[in-house]
């Protein structure tokens, strides 16, 4: 039942420093090579095939909670929610659930960016808020680009339904938005800017004492793929030159400073490392014995 609706949640705890960063699978969705820009259908395929992996790629989604001794839980991310496309997404909430962490205990929800993926489960079938006593915590580029009511009229017709998924998925939180331009948001977490998937999209580096994780997000969407061959693309960035050298900057920069990483669409649990492999590199999951970074 590993592909089916009826799979068990996907929870993973890691520890990092006196944090605990749990992953929280949201489930898969199917993708093709349709999807890939900036290479070759052909090259794509092949690189699948050479993975172990379909050749239509099955893409993975994840988010995840930080919690800790006297802070309060933090949820990054929310997985599709409303908006999925299938049955095989919108687990958050059953994942959540087994960590004993209720959605009402959630005070702040760290959002990368205004994709239905990362939003959607910010409210729930009723259109209310999912999280009902959260801060929704994103960037101002993010906010600008997709939420006001000029970019929606001005939003190209086929696009029109992610700035009303955007809007929708926030109009619950309204008074309760902080918008920030990267750095510190919360004590021992920090946004970290890597535009052009989307104009305000960033992950999040979480420290604790002498250790920490970059949750980066959207920047490796395909491993099989965008690991060995970081010009290739998709088809919803927003800014594709500007995803492919903020992709290319943070690859050489984690491979070289030996970061540990969590990823939105990292095969799950989507914790490890990044090493250089030829003119590419790979992704090497960190051995769990325990749980600790």
């Amino acid at each position: 039942m590993a592909d089916g609706a009826k799979a068990l949640p996907g929870v993973l705890r890691w520890t990092v420093g006196d944090l605990t960063v749990t992953a929280l699978n949201d489930g898969w969705f199917q993708g093709s090579l349709d999807l890939v820009t900036g290479i070759s259908h052909a090259e794509a395929g092949a690189l699948q095939r050479t993975g172990f992996r379909t050749e239509a790629p099955k893409v993975t989604l994840n988010a995840f909670l930080v919690t800790g001794p006297g802070r309060e839980p933090v949820l990054i991310d929310t997985g599709y929610g409303v908006f999925r496309p299938g049955d095989t997404l919108g687990r958050v909430p059953a994942a959540l659930a087994t960590t004993g962490v209720s959605p009402g205990d959630i005070r702040t929800v760290l959002v990368t960016h205004l994709h239905p993926d990362h939003c959607g489960g910010l409210i729930g079938e009723d259109g209310q808020a999912a999280y009902p006593n959260a801060e929704i915590v994103l960037h101002a580029d993010e906010a600008a680009h997709w939420l006001p009511d000029a970019a929606l009229a001005a939003a190209p017709e086929g696009a029109k339904p992610y700035f009303e998924n955007a809007r929708k998925a926030v109009a619950p939180y309204a008074g309760r938005m902080r918008e920030h331009t990267g750095g510190a948001v919360l004590p021992g977490i920090s946004a970290v800017p890597l535009p052009g998937h989307t104009p305000g999209h960033c992950g999040f580096r979480i420290v604790s004492g002498d250790k920490s994780l970059l949750m980066w997000t959207d920047v490796v969407h395909l491993p099989a793929i965008q690991f060995k061959q970081p010009e290739a693309g998709v088809g919803f960035d927003v800014d594709g030159d500007r995803a492919r050298a903020t992709r290319r900057r943070i690859l050489e920069e984690v491979a070289q400073d030996g970061t540990f990483i969590a990823g939105s669409h990292l095969e799950f649990p989507a914790f490890g490392f990044v090493t250089r492999d030829g003119d590419g590199y790979r992704f090497v999951p960190a051995l769990w014995v325990g749980g600790e970074a």
